[in-house]
């Protein structure tokens, strides 16, 4: 049976709704959070149950507030360690760049500015990462930047081709930017309007660099050539709370329609096995689902795993490129959480290659679904075990690891969720 069982988990403060593992070979153990607090000056915190989290009117603060933290498997109790925060603009999305760039790892923010964040990875005098602040660029007046994606591809940049971001913004357009590698400054290529409403997803093809996607809240699917900017190359109605699977070379009906039972505000494709997918799903918490039907025989995709959080929205979700190896058994042992004592299986990690994912985000509406058989809480896990759980003895290596040698059992997944501010670091066992 599979599994996903919670390792730790993190008061952000401020409500969480982004969350990033760095893809780059040396700092695949850090791990980036961003918050977004809406409120009015005069308001208390947001009510837990309140419709929405992600409102646009005016007037508001929004407060943001970025987080880094460090994956340590030594350190049992808390293998998240916090190594920097930063206050900002409200974060909406963030992503880091898939290559280095000027010999650096970039992280790129959109934030309730309207603006587009370059930070730079720069190791500190303790021997650790702080991330520092390199460029900014402004969409527009009276915007929020909504989303942001890189142009990295699925199998690497030639030399000459530029490097470029596409952004998107709560007055519906979408914004193509270049990045000077050698500042690295942000210099804004072309902006056209994609939506009626706010245009919350935008994202490149990663096999054809020039067409990009974009989903908003008139309830359309667009794809767009970068090359005629303005003109879309195809319309789709998808607002339903389902993940659809489409084939691109034929954009009138999806491959596969999974229903998630809540909103979906991040997909994710495993770095290592392509045909598993998470999902942040709102008010349904998250789901790792297996595609691989989906995708060779147009079936409905199987929901492998399944969590809600009471009172709270999921919105933010990742993999870690690291791949958890369990090396032997050890006797069992408990730890405590920084939430109080509880208990939790660590496993080691290795290197994951470099992903191959594209995808396209549909969000909207609110619902809850009953977890899978597959997916414990931790306290459930341990009323079933008794007091005590097993844990094992592991190591941490970030360096080449070919698939077919690599233990491929257990993954590491971080979720960051509104109203309860908690980052949730999760082992999920299966592929």
């Amino acid at each position: 049976m599979m599994g996903a069982f919670a390792l730790q988990t993190v008061d952000t403060e401020l409500t969480a709704d982004s969350v990033e593992w760095c893809p780059l070979q040396g700092c695949r153990h850090l791990l980036a959070c961003g918050t977004y607090q809406l409120r009015r000056p005069e308001d208390p915190p947001a009510d837990p149950q309140s419709k929405g989290g992600m409102e646009v009117e005016e007037p508001r603060v929004r407060l943001g507030r970025l987080f880094l933290y460090s994956f340590n498997e030594n350190n049992s109790t808390h293998p998240l360690v916090e190594v920097q925060r930063k206050d900002t603009s409200a974060i909406l999305d963030m992503k880091w760049c898939h290559i280095p760039v000027a010999g650096h790892a970039l992280l790129g923010l959109a934030d309730a500015s309207g603006s587009i964040q370059l930070l730079r990875l720069v190791e500190s005098e303790e021997k650790s990462h702080v991330l520092e602040p390199l460029s900014g660029l402004a969409l527009e007046e009276q915007c929020l930047a909504l989303s942001l994606d890189w142009s990295t591809g699925n199998t690497g940049r030639a030399r000459d081709q530029p490097l470029k971001i596409i952004s998107s913004d709560s007055t519906g357009q979408l914004h193509l930017l270049m990045v000077n590698e050698t500042g690295p400054r942000l210099q804004k290529v072309a902006s056209w309007q994609a939506h009626q409403f706010e245009a919350w997803i935008a994202a490149f093809d990663y096999w054809h660099t020039e067409i990009v996607y974009s989903g908003g809240d008139d309830g359309l699917l667009r794809g767009w050539d970068t090359r005629v900017p303005g003109k879309f190359l195809f319309t789709s109605k998808s607002y339903d709370e389902h993940i659809l699977l489409w084939d691109t070379r034929n954009m009138k009906q999806p491959l596969a329609d999974t229903p998630v039972q809540g909103g979906v505000w991040r997909i994710k494709w495993h770095p290592f096995h392509h045909h598993l997918l998470l999902a942040a799903c709102m008010h349904s918490g998250f789901k790792i689902l297996n595609c691989q039907k989906a995708m060779e025989e147009k079936q409905e995709a199987t929901v492998l795993a399944s969590h809600t959080l009471p009172d709270s929205l999921v919105y933010g979700a990742d993999w870690s490129w690291l791949l958890f190896r369990s090396l032997q058994w050890a006797p069992s042992w408990s730890f405590s959480s920084n939430l109080g004592t509880k208990t939790a299986d660590l496993k080691g990690a290795g290197e994951l290659p470099t992903p191959c994912h594209e995808c396209v985000e549909n969000n909207n509406g609110a619902g809850h679904a009953r977890p899978q058989s597959g997916m414990k809480p931790l306290t459930e896990r341990r009323r079933k075990n008794g007091t005590w759980l097993q844990a094992t003895a592991a190591t941490t290596r970030d360096c080449g690891v070919n698939p077919e040698e690599a233990d491929s059992t257990f993954s590491l997944l971080a979720t960051c969720s509104f109203y309860d501010h908690a980052l949730h670091l999760w082992e999920w066992e299966g592929n």
